[in-house]
C-alpha cells in the first residue's frame, strides 16, 4: 500500500467524496412531536415510557458522550414496546438510519475524521429534517 492510499480517508469507502460534497437534505429522519408511539388499546392512552418531547430528545442526545455529535432519531413503536423506552435514540449525525445507506455513513464518517474535509449539519426538529454539508478544507 502507498502513503497516498494509507492518507486517503476514503480508501475504506464504496462511495468517492463526489458522492456527498455540498449539501444533502435527508427529510423526516429526526425524532418529532409526531413521531409514531404505541398506544394500550385498553385505554387509549400513550404509555408513559413512551410519552417525550422534542426537547428530552435533543438532551438526551447532546448528553451523549461521544467524539460525534448525536442527534435524535425516531425508535421503532416495536422498540418502544418490547424494551419499554422511550421513542427516540440518538445516534451520530451521519448514521445510516439518518442518511438512508450504509455506504453513505461511512463516507460521510471518513469525512468528518478527515482533515481535508469541512463537514456541518443541521438537525429541524420541527420538520423532522437533518440537511449536512460537505466541502473540502480549504489548503493554503
Amino acid at each position: 500500500m502507498t502513503q497516498e492510499a494509507a492518507d486517503d480517508p476514503f480508501d475504506d469507502c464504496e462511495l468517492d467524496p463526489d458522492a456527498i460534497l455540498g449539501t444533502h437534505i435527508f427529510k423526516d429522519v429526526l425524532f418529532t412531536d409526531d413521531t409514531e408511539t404505541p398506544v394500550n388499546v385498553l385505554t387509549g392512552e400513550t404509555p408513559a415510557h413512551s410519552q417525550a418531547t422534542v426537547e428530552e430528545a435533543k438532551e438526551f442526545a447532546a448528553s451523549i458522550d461521544a467524539d460525534t455529535p448525536q442527534i435524535a432519531l425516531p425508535a421503532s413503536v416495536e422498540t418502544q414496546i418490547e424494551t419499554q423506552s422511550k421513542p427516540y435514540t440518538a445516534a451520530a449525525f451521519f448514521h445510516f438510519k439518518a442518511t438512508g445507506s450504509l455506504k453513505r455513513h461511512r463516507a460521510y464518517h471518513a469525512a468528518y475524521d478527515s482533515d481535508a474535509f469541512t463537514v456541518d449539519f443541521e438537525a429541524d426538529y420541527e420538520s423532522g429534517n437533518l440537511t449536512i454539508t460537505v466541502d473540502r478544507a480549504n489548503e493554503s
